[in-house]
């Protein structure tokens, strides 16, 4: 079975009282930010829908032949929709499947149906539409699961047809003694920090050893900042690296300018989110004229925005380091 962690207790009795109520959502969405386990809670939900003997808090008994199958991700009333690659969209021939498929009845009769789609916010314009027609004409006890770290690109259309499951960042203590019985040591509460609250994701940050990555992009910008540095080089770095997301790249970006504004404002060290850049980042608050410095920063929030649109990333990582550079001129 999925592994429940302690920030998802209060997510899980609300599933365990729609499976114990008899009343099971025909479509839930599970929203929040990356790296809180929203895969994982809805597995595990999944399997419990799946399962033949459910115990009597509703969790699945893990020995049943539905627990196997779907162990074995050979259950044939389980159904995961995703894009073939990460990044790409989930396209209308996926949803026409699922429909068709869908029209049959489900091979256990005493069971539910499930299907997770992950990150749901991934349909395009026609695969959305298409999948409408699952929750306006929905089939005998099949449950849709939809994920999504982005809600809000789903249409209206689909979100008010799904229960909302509000997977909340988990209270930062909390977070820390679960990173600390994990093994993360002394750089838990910065990782924390970096991932924006969310436990897995520091965690896999600690694995990938992403403190130093950080740093060199940081390097980057700063020579950018002094007038040196090949921009064009840098921009196509960024833009081919696997190792790092470049959506976390814009974030750290926002959050160094978020910091320099705290130090031209004089804030406490203990509210940056890179204290331990404060010193570069000082010194860039004491040259950088604020206004500009927030056109920016808007600037690169929509960047970060349009990440998932068709417009060449390459070029917009170059216009953006082109305004920091001339930022940094004036």
């Amino acid at each position: 079975m999925s592994e429940l962690y302690p920030w998802q207790q209060g997510n899980w009795r609300q599933l365990q009282a729609y499976i114990q109520q008899q009343r099971v959502p025909q479509a839930l969405l599970f929203s929040g930010l990356a790296g809180q386990g929203k895969r994982q809670l809805s597995e595990r939900y999944a399997q419990s829908l799946l399962c033949q003997a459910p115990l009597a808090d509703a969790s699945a008994c893990g020995t049943c032949v539905g627990c196997h199958l779907f162990a074995a991700q050979t259950h044939p009333d389980f159904l995961l929709i995703e894009p073939d690659e990460a990044g790409k969209v989930i396209g209308i021939d996926k949803i026409r499947q699922l429909i068709v498929k869908l029209a049959l009845k489900p091979q256990y009769d005493a069971a539910y149906r499930v299907v997770i789609i992950q990150p749901a916010d991934s349909m395009n314009t026609a695969s959305a539409n298409a999948f409408l027609k699952c929750l306006e004409e929905p089939t005998e006890r099949t449950c849709l699961l939809l994920i999504s770290e982005q809600p809000g690109r789903l249409p209206a259309t689909i979100r008010s047809r799904c229960q909302k499951i509000d997977c909340a960042t988990p209270a930062k203590p909390l977070a820390m003694t679960w990173l600390q019985q994990q093994g993360v040591g002394d750089s838990a509460e910065l990782l924390l920090n970096l991932a924006q609250g969310a436990p897995l994701l520091a965690k896999r940050y600690a694995e990938q050893n992403m403190l130093a990555l950080r740093q060199q992009y940081f390097q980057g910008w700063l020579q950018l900042a002094d007038g040196k540095g090949n921009l064009l080089a840098l921009a196509e770095q960024w833009q081919k690296q696997d190792s790092v997301d470049l959506a976390a790249v814009l974030q750290w970006m926002a959050s160094w300018v978020s910091d320099i504004v705290k130090c031209a404002s004089h804030a406490d060290a203990k509210l940056m989110a890179n204290p331990d850049m404060k010193n570069a980042l000082q010194a860039l608050a004491e040259r950088l004229e604020l206004k500009r410095l927030y056109r920016f920063y808007d600037n690169v929030l929509l960047t970060k925005s349009q990440l998932n649109t068709q417009l060449n990333k390459q070029l917009m990582i170059e216009q953006l380091l082109i305004s920091w550079s001339q930022l940094n001129r004036q």
